[in-house]
């Protein structure tokens, strides 16, 4: 339970940087449930902030606790986002998307003053690529973007990757908020993160990818005992 621990101590870390009458962006995963269920205790002792949900699984978490949300076409300025990664790099570059949020967590992100990841230790790499990288792409012509993505990810210099729809309940396709499937691409090791994320953009079908760069300027690395705090 270590692992948990340490979540929960990045999570609680967080609320440094939180002040009365922010909105602020919520995240999903299970880093980031620390985060919303230490929030909603701040609130239930008198915080006042107003929350922006990235799923509607950490809508209805949020909800449940007490914290008021905003509506994403009502907001007009998020001041902070506290969000998890399945990876992060010493540049800040992250992967996500294991909870199939990925789209709106970078709306949302990119959105915000200041986006803050929280993470335990073992998201910590020096290369992004063992975790698979979530690709989320439309429904239609899944096929032909899964070829689209293998190549792209080639040309980027990824060696022989791996692409997978992910699959839930009765092996059927796992469908985002946005109605969207999921590539799960197994890449091991992605050499030039940066031209992997622009060629993936370019590939009609492809909705949004789980590679974030130049959003998290708050790195948060949980430990037994309290939390590292890094600045970029």
């Amino acid at each position: 339970m270590a692992f948990e621990r340490e979540k929960e101590n990045a999570a609680v870390a967080a609320l440094e940087f939180v002040e009365d009458g922010m909105t602020i962006g919520l995240g999903t995963g299970s880093t980031a449930k620390f985060f919303v269920e230490a929030l909603a205790e701040e609130v239930a002792d008198g915080l006042m902030v107003k929350g922006v949900p990235t799923s509607e699984e950490t809508r209805r978490l949020a909800e449940s606790l007490g914290i008021t949300l905003l509506p994403v076409e009502q907001v007009d300025r998020i001041h902070v986002t506290v969000d998890g990664a399945d990876e992060v790099d010493g540049d800040a570059q992250l992967i996500k998307g294991g909870g199939a949020a990925l789209l709106r967590e970078k709306i949302i992100a990119n959105a915000s003053d200041l986006m803050i990841v929280i993470a335990d230790p073992s998201k910590q790499v020096e290369v992004l690529g063992a975790f698979p990288l979530p690709v989320e792409v439309t429904p239609f012509g899944f096929t032909i973007t899964a070829k689209k993505v293998y190549d792209a990810l080639q040309a980027a210099g990824v060696n022989r990757p791996r692409i997978e729809v992910r699959t839930g309940g009765g092996n059927k396709p796992v469908i985002t908020d946005g109605g969207n499937f999921i590539l799960d691409c197994r890449c091991s090791v992605i050499p030039d993160v940066p031209k992997a994320a622009a060629l993936l953009s370019t590939i009609p079908g492809v909705v949004e990818h789980g590679l974030f760069i130049g959003l998290a300027r708050t790195v948060i690395i949980g430990s037994d005992d309290g939390a590292s705090i890094f600045e970029y």
